[in-house]
């Protein structure tokens, strides 16, 4: 530890980075009860996936895209994050895309801000207007 027995903030954040680790991220195009903790969000994403893969984060939104959960397995544990827009909507996918869909870690990043993930490719780049 740094500073003779402290932790320092940055370390603590660097360590943070290591914790949660993301290989795969998959949408679920069902709406999820915002009011579902960890277990309701659980037993979602097995029905859903069929099981919870350590490193892969699963996202749902509520019936109106304005609310979104994404549920963590970082191998150890569980973790469940939660995001609101006070404007707008999310973009989602609809169930005509299946059940399920795999973004890039790209489009997670643009999802949770609100922002066409649909419209990046893999590259990061916006390929369609």
């Amino acid at each position: 530890m740094a500073g003779g027995g402290r932790i320092r903030l940055r370390d603590l954040a660097a360590r943070g980075a290591d914790v949660i680790q993301v290989q795969a991220v998959w949408l679920a195009t069902q709406p999820l009860d915002m009011r579902s903790g960890i277990d309701s969000a659980l037993a979602r994403v097995v029905a859903v996936f069929g099981a919870v893969q350590p490193h892969h984060a699963y996202v749902f939104a509520n019936r109106s895209s304005t609310r979104v959960k994404v549920l963590v397995h970082d191998g150890i544990g569980i973790w469940l994050a939660a995001r609101r827009l006070h404007r707008g909507r999310f973009v989602w996918a609809d169930a005509q895309a299946g059940a399920q869909i795999q973004l890039s870690q790209q489009q997670l990043q643009a999802l949770v801000l609100g922002l066409p993930w649909k419209r990046l490719g893999p590259d990061g780049a916006i390929r369609l207007v």
